[in-house]
């Protein structure tokens, strides 16, 4: 299997605490170690970064650790192969262009089944199941709204939804995939998430005794929000919050948008605080 990683803010910041403990997860405290890639969006444009190695002994892992490159969205990936081999063209995040935006997806999990689906306009360059499928959702997406881009996060969060759904009756299928403006989180067994906002404190890695105190981050003020998504929780002080497994959430400007399936009426408000994702089982870490 592999990790996962996604951020979204109201205000360009950086993801080096986040992405320095998905980086020792690549190979170093756990096993993913075939390959590692992170997509920093800028505006509608996603500049990305790929390797084959492991990620926590990898210099350009270090370098953008060192370096922070500002961002209001990213997703980020450590690999584990099941299938394909570990190869750039294997390596995720993937990425497409769909309406003059970069289409950014990552993927946590097998689909045994996946590749015997016919494409009919996207090409995978690579030999993974994950490619496979991200091409199924974009030429889905291409087939039900044609020229127009669902601007509305909620309209694409629950087409995505219903594709998860299809496509992860054939396996265990958790993604993240970002347009530039939303996150979409898709929970098949395994992710877990927190909104961070103002007043903010500090915290400290689960993999590293690391701490950061989020006020001294660039770009963080007092209407500064987060949400930061995992495949298992990446610092050990904060309560983070696992999605009940089919849950797909969708996150803008560091808010959750929508949650699918749809939270029942009178079961919470539709914008909580981290305490009350809707989605989640309410377990702390």
């Amino acid at each position: 299997m592999c990790e996962l990683l996604g951020m979204v803010s109201n205000v360009p910041t950086d993801i080096v605490f986040s992405f320095t403990g998905l980086a020792l997860r690549g190979g170093q405290t756990g096993p993913h170690a075939d390959g590692w890639g992170v997509s920093l969006y800028d505006g509608l444009f996603a500049r990305t970064f790929l390797e084959s190695h492991p990620a926590f002994s990898s210099p350009l892992a270090r370098f953008i650790r060192e370096n922070p490159i500002h961002t209001a969205l990213a997703i980020a990936h450590v690999r584990k192969m099941t299938r394909g081999g570990a190869a750039l063209k294997n390596t995720h995040p993937f990425m497409r262009v769909l309406h003059r935006r970069h289409i950014v997806f990552a993927h946590n999990g097998t689909l045994p089944t996946v590749r015997d689906r016919k494409l009919h306009l996207e090409t995978p360059v690579g030999d993974t199941d994950s490619e496979h499928a991200f091409c199924i959702l974009l030429e889905a997406i291409r087939s039900s709204y044609g020229e127009r881009y669902p601007a509305d996060g909620r309209e694409l969060g629950r087409t995505l939804y219903e594709l998860g759904n299809e496509l992860g009756a054939d396996g265990v299928f958790n993604f993240l995939f970002a347009d530039g403006e939303h996150l979409f989180a898709r929970c098949g067994d395994h992710l877990s998430c927190i909104l961070r906002q103002a007043p903010f404190g500090e915290a400290t890695l689960v993999d590293a005794d690391l701490k950061v105190n989020f006020n001294d981050l660039h770009g963080v003020g007092p209407d500064a929000r987060m949400a930061v998504v995992a495949t298992e929780p990446l610092t050990r002080d904060e309560l983070w919050r696992k999605a009940t497994p089919g849950t797909l959430w969708v996150f803008r400007a560091g808010e959750l948008l929508a949650t699918f399936p749809e939270p029942r009426e009178g079961s919470g408000p539709e914008l909580p605080g981290p305490s009350t994702l809707p989605g989640a089982d309410g377990r702390a870490p």
